[in-house]
């Protein structure tokens, strides 16, 4: 992760499953000091923007040491720079990293960076959403969870995985659990018939209808099945 804050990591990341693999080795983090290959006494890693405009952008010559730096550590892993302006972050798109050589992410910040370093180390663009934050890093800590959970060994029961939104193409079911009813509302029967045909006939159902009351997009995209 090169960020100008590496102060912010672990973070989240440092607890529950993702901290207990952390911890267990599974996966590793190195949060790189951008300001450390910044210019002059001062580290400067900013400047205004050329042609003029409000804010400040992260200079080139800065940013390429740092990202060459990164790329020495790990030179098979991916380059990611977290932007509004990318691809929004899929599913399919965490399986692709969790099951590569890991993922270098640089966390922009101010107005953004230097146009000639995405084009210059080919840089994939990805966005968590349709809104702006201060900075990439809370967006790489979203990016980062949702590869580091599909690891072997992080999550204890994996076929779970495979019901999740988004893994066939759907939003989940709804879920149940005790009590029976709950101020004034009670569990489908169907739930507690211990037909289990029936039961993954109604939660197959619920996931179609939930996706296309909420995301009709979903259902003209195709997901491959997983082997």
């Amino acid at each position: 992760m090169l960020t100008l804050f590496p102060e912010m990591f672990p973070g989240p990341l440092g607890t529950s499953l993702a901290g207990q693999a952390l911890d267990a080795g599974i996966w590793s983090l190195n949060a790189i000091q951008i300001r450390d290959f910044g210019i002059g006494k001062h580290r400067q890693v900013d400047d205004s923007p050329t042609g003029g405009g409000a804010g400040m952008v992260l200079r080139a010559d800065v940013l390429g040491p740092a990202l060459d730096h990164a790329k020495s550590l790990n030179p098979g892993a991916p380059l990611v720079y977290m932007t509004p302006r990318g691809k929004r972050l899929t599913q399919q798109m965490s399986h692709t990293f969790a099951e590569g050589p890991g993922v270098t992410i640089l966390a922009g910040r101010f107005e953004g960076i230097d146009e000639r370093v995405i084009a210059h180390y080919g840089l994939s663009e990805i966005s968590i959403g349709d809104y702006v934050l201060s900075g990439g890093e809370l967006a790489g800590m979203v990016l980062l969870d949702s590869v580091i959970r599909l690891l072997p060994g992080v999550i204890g029961d994996a076929e779970s995985l495979t019901h999740e939104s988004f893994e066939q193409g759907l939003l989940e079911y709804p879920h149940y659990t005790k009590p029976r009813e709950w101020q004034g509302h009670a569990t489908p029967d169907v739930l507690l018939s211990g037909d289990h045909k029936k039961i993954a006939a109604w939660r197959q159902a619920q996931s179609e209808h939930i996706t296309a009351a909420r995301r009709p997009d979903l259902l003209a995209v195709k997901v491959p099945k997983k082997p």
